[in-house]
């Protein structure tokens, strides 16, 4: 009657009736899915990606200030810096004077300087007379790679760029999803058991993958970085979902149909698999709070992976193993993943020494990994591979240099200001070079800035003094400035370029008519003073444009910055002075790299401590495992200084959340298994067992997530997207040798530690179960008794035990396979009297935790209203 309404109450449970619901609807969630698929592959080019990273630039930023004013207020023309190798000079002069010719070509730049030309190569520096992300400046841009396709020819532009990174990217991570694919097949082929396993698992991972890139333009922009590696993390960071419930399904099988097992597996694995989903998305949450807003946008994108991971494996994959049940049957083999038992007795042997060495190592590799070169820009950086596109950028900035350019911006309206700024700047020694309205030549000498009488402006254009004084006349009404009218205009003085502009309005709007001669002039002037007006002067600033001779970041760029701000100071107020470009770009980002830094290891340190506190019931133990992991985040990111690296500063706030979210797993599948044993076994053995028990696990996602961070990292053309691989490779390589090789000694040691922190309640029995002593019993016993034992016994026990104990007439030999060790009912062991015991008293922490949680257990199973007998 008892086992009816227990099994009456299993069957009835909520996560049964959820999963009979999932597997006998199988074929209606196969055609929501289908659909679902179909409507992501659709939606996957509605996704917008940004290549640019400054835009992710907190919205404070002087950088993120500076290029929305430039957007608002000025034009940057399209421009282009091209490579020909193998010229005689003449030969250069004359295909410059070429392309000078060409249309849509506005400027072109080259002499007999080392800037332009050495060693039989030549550079032109190009400037087209349209913005640089039209379709016209790249079609322009053809036209003159086309017109010196004879020759050996690079290029270095800005043209088109985002575009050529995206075709390189999506080239490189088709290469990427099939070495992944490949590795991921053989990884399941090693540490299956049965071939038909590896159709079920690579159905749901594609589809979880698609429903994710599909859903990405939910968000309306993704950055480059997150659209390009957010699949192979996905598969890497979920893939033990679909691990735990097929193997909750061969377990179930193995006295089960097909359909039950998938059943009662699903209701087993849902809450397991939620709650291990926890620790990896609390690292996703943890980055969406980064100043650095990609943080969240890697973060959300990430995040919802996990999710759509979760869904195909619950809705999806128990539909697959029903359908794929006979053939998993007739396809099992041997697994191949081998017991590491050799590993638990070195551990066992160390565990006295390892966690020393381990609380070294860490602190250590703080320092180390704070010690190490983090650098901000990615042209810093080099990736294994080379697209075309970058290698011809690489040979241009070879033979010629890099440019580093600084946009300088100041409030606009005093021209005799500006000059004198751009003089003081082109004093400096780390300015190479300095163009502003002040210091382009017009004419003769002439600064485009430069006040000028009417005479003198008649002298310069070949103007009559008459019309000359007529047009100062005009521009003086038309500027309302009456005074320069009454006392005469022979001695007003206008800027060159404001005189200029005014009479070639007029002579366009018919007011006035000019002769043949000078109607070309000013035709063929307009063009270079407009291009120089729009790129230059705004509605309230003016723009100078640096070129500096110092890296793109470091110590000297800074002290450069500073340099060159205090120079503009002089003249403007310094909060009104806005520097832009690679190095304050890279300032910023690395002023916000600090802050960031702490948030993500305070935030995903904190989050998964609390997950693990409930999980785990004992305080002590979430700080073992947290600093296990963190110690690897450091370790990892110290060898980079011990190999004198580079770090790129994205690549270690991503993958320290990811490290810590996701790898964790691996230490709780571990810390879980030993807790469960050592319960009925010495905890030394408890170890050892716990690490066979889990590296198949272990060695399954992490072989994944390591190999999927490799593959990005040597195959990746984009230096940002390899730098992250590479990271993540190592980090989770990293936590894979700390949880297998130093994890199990600080559990030993450290076990005092999360007994004296558990915080489960304390519970009053009647009739507490002895743990030594001569004991009679009847029923199934699991435990040790002067070693371990699994049975049913009759009889008396006399000595030292560690066992929890059922009685055999309550619980079935099928209800014991399937249900967990929770549920069974505790029999009360008889304790006979004084003068009958025998057998030395039981001491130590394992029969202690024994003790308590039999106790435990016993005063659940009265709760639920079970009888026990003696």
């Amino acid at each position: 009657m008892a086992d009816n309404a227990e099994k009456d109450k299993k069957d009835n449970s909520f996560m049964m009736k959820l999963a009979t619901l999932i597997v006998d609807k199988r074929k209606g969630f196969y055609l929501i899915f289908i659909v679902l698929c179909i409507f992501c592959v659709l939606s996957m080019n509605r996704v917008k990606v940004n290549n640019d990273l400054t835009t992710y630039l907190p919205d404070t930023t002087e950088t993120r200030r500076g290029l929305d004013l430039m957007d608002s207020e000025f034009t940057t023309y399209g421009s282009a810096r091209i490579l020909i190798c193998n010229v005689t000079f003449d030969e250069a002069q004359k295909l410059a004077d070429q392309v000078e010719e060409m249309d849509g070509v506005s400027m072109l730049d080259f002499d007999d300087t080392e800037d332009h030309y050495h060693d039989m190569e030549a550079l032109l520096s190009v400037t087209f007379d349209e913005e640089a992300d039209t379709e016209a400046t790249q079609q322009h841009l053809d036209e003159v790679l086309d017109a010196l396709s004879d020759y050996d020819v690079y290029y270095s532009s800005d043209i088109g760029q985002e575009e050529r990174d995206a075709d390189d990217l999506n080239n490189d991570m088709i290469v990427i999803l099939l070495l992944a694919a490949v590795v991921i097949v053989a990884v399941l082929l090693f540490t299956s058991t049965t071939y038909a396993e590896i159709p079920v698992y690579l159905t749901t991972f594609i589809v979880a993958a698609i429903l994710n890139k599909g859903t990405n333009y939910w968000f309306g922009t993704i950055s480059f970085v997150t659209n390009s590696i957010a699949v192979v993390l996905q598969l890497g960071l979920a893939v033990d979902y679909a691990i735990i419930l097929a193997h909750r399904f061969m377990e179930e099988h193995e006295d089960k149909d097909a359909r039950e097992a998938v059943i009662v597996a699903l209701s087993k694995a849902i809450p397991e698999i939620s709650s291990s989903s926890l620790t990896t998305i609390s690292g996703m949450v943890a980055m969406m709070f980064m100043q650095f807003r990609i943080g969240y946008d890697m973060g959300i994108i990430l995040a919802k992976s996990i999710i759509f991971s979760m869904v195909a494996v619950f809705f999806l994959m128990p539909g697959l193993l029903l359908t794929f049940s006979k053939a998993i049957d007739n396809t099992h083999h041997k697994s191949f993943v081998p017991k590491i038992t050799a590993v638990g007795k070195f551990c066992v042997a160390t565990r006295y020494i390892i966690p020393p060495i381990l609380i070294v190592g860490v602190i250590i590799a703080f320092f180390l990994s704070n010690k190490a070169n983090y650098v901000y820009d990615t042209n810093t950086l080099e990736s294994s591979t080379m697209s075309d596109n970058k290698f011809s950028v690489s040979m241009v900035n070879k033979e010629f240099g890099m440019v580093n350019q600084l946009a300088v911006i100041v409030p606009n309206g005093d021209y005799e200001k500006e000059a004198q700024t751009l003089k003081a700047l082109e004093k400096l020694d780390v300015v190479k070079s300095c163009q502003g309205l002040g210091n382009i030549e017009a004419m003769d000498g002439y600064m485009l800035t430069d006040k000028l009488n009417p005479r003198q402006f008649a002298e310069l254009i070949d103007l009559d003094i008459e019309v000359a004084d007529m047009l100062y006349s005009a521009y003086a009404l038309d500027q309302s400035d009456y005074g320069a009218l009454v006392s005469g205009v022979s001695e007003y003085e206008v800027p060159f370029i404001d005189m200029f502009l005014f009479i070639y309005d007029q002579k366009e709007s018919g007011n006035i008519t000019l002769d043949d001669d000078l109607e070309e002039t000013l035709t063929d002037a307009y063009s270079q003073i407009c291009i120089a007006k729009d790129q230059l002067l705004g509605e309230d600033n003016s723009r100078f444009v640096l070129e500096l001779n110092v890296p793109y970041e470091g110590e000297e760029t800074t002290a450069a910055l500073d340099q060159i701000r205090n120079t503009v100071a002089k003249f403007y107020n310094i909060d009104d002075i806005l520097l832009v470009g690679n190095a304050t770009s890279d300032k910023d980002l690395g002023d916000s790299f600090a802050t960031d830094n702490t948030i993500i290891t305070v935030l995903t340190a904190l989050f998964v401590m609390i997950i693990l506190l409930f999980t785990f019931q004992s305080a002590g133990l979430p700080v073992l495992l947290v600093v296990t992991i963190q110690g690897s985040i450091w370790m990892n990111f110290s060898l980079p200084y011990l190999l004198n690296e580079n770090v790129y500063f994205l690549g270690y706030l991503v993958v320290s959340a990811i490290q810590m979210g996701a790898t964790i797993d691996y230490a709780i599948v571990i810390t879980s298994r030993y807790m469960d044993l050592k319960t009925y076994m010495p905890i030394k053995e408890a170890a050892i067992e716990a690490l066979n028990q889990a590296f198949p696990t272990i060695v399954t996602s992490g072989s994944m997530l390591v190999s999927a961070g490799f593959i990005i990292s040597y195959v990746s053309s984009n230096a940002a997207v390899a730098a992250i691989g590479l990271a993540l490779g190592r980090g989770t390589l990293t936590s894979i040798l700390l949880v297998l090789l130093a994890l199990p000694q600080t559990l030993l040691i450290g076990d005092i530690i999360i007994q004296k922190t558990a915080f489960t309640l304390k519970r009053d029995l009647a009739k507490p179960l002895p743990s030594a002593g001569r004991i009679r019993m009847n029923g199934h016993i699991k435990g040790y008794v002067n070693g371990v034992l699994e049975g049913d016994f009759i009889g008396v026990i006399d000595g030292e035990m560690g066992a929890v104990v059922r009685p055999k007439d309550t619980v079935t030999m099928e209800e014991r396979d399937d249900a967990p060790e929770e549920s069974y009912p505790r029999l009360e062991a008889q304790e006979l009297p004084e003068d009958e015991t025998a057998g030395q008293k039981a001491t130590g922490a394992d029969t202690e935790a024994a003790d308590k949680k039999a106790s435990d257990k016993e005063k659940t199973a009265e709760s639920e209203g079970t009888e026990d007998e003696q």
